[in-house]
């Protein structure tokens, strides 16, 4: 029975359970019924920070463009293009064992791709979640379900791993941002051209 959570909440992943080290995070969501005329493709993405809350470098931002940390610790699944279908419709695969020691928290994202010139927000978005899987039970630890909060939003930063005191924690954050990906980059420290 994986543990629910509310915005703010913060539990912890490894001191209950000393063996987990491949996580499977898988991030969903609904698009609400309404005739744009635009295919609607929301990208999630992981933001890899150092003790300042930023990314060392672009190699920390892992996202549709870049698939994998070099270090392997991080690696997205790839980029679903419309959101249809039940479950997961994007999945980031961690492995707690290859996180680089200069990483203290890996940020959990979904923006719209091209939110501005589509007038699209997270107003139009319905049932998001963020799930953590133990991927070696194959079990359910943790859900967030992100709820309604949103409405002229372009990003959401939804959860994020974080180490303390040499154990890994999960803290369910449902913060959104105006500015889609760009704002969200300038947030975490990475330069767009």
């Amino acid at each position: 029975m994986p543990i629910n959570l509310s915005k703010g909440q913060k539990v912890d992943l490894t001191k209950g359970n000393p063996g987990l080290k491949n996580i499977m995070v898988g991030l969903g969501w609904d698009v609400n019924a309404f005739d744009s005329g635009v295919d609607f493709d929301l990208d999630a993405a992981a933001f890899m920070l150092g003790a300042d809350g930023k990314c060392p470098t672009d190699k920390e931002f892992v996202f549709y463009g870049n698939l994998a940390h070099p270090s392997e610790s991080v690696k997205h699944m790839g980029d679903n293009l419309t959101g249809e279908g039940e479950g997961d419709d994007e999945q980031i695969q961690i492995d707690l064992s290859k996180v680089p020691v200069n990483i203290e928290r890996i940020a959990f994202t979904v923006t719209i791709y091209e939110a501005e010139a589509r007038r699209q927000n997270f107003g139009q978005v319905s049932n998001s979640f963020i799930r953590l899987v133990d991927e070696t039970t194959g079990k359910e630890m943790i859900r967030y379900d992100l709820g309604e909060d949103f409405s002229i939003e372009t990003a959401v930063v939804v959860g994020e791993l974080y180490r303390h005191n040499g154990e890994w924690k999960f803290n369910a954050i449902g913060s959104g941002f105006q500015g889609g990906l760009a704002a969200l980059c300038g947030h975490y420290g990475i330069e767009v051209a």
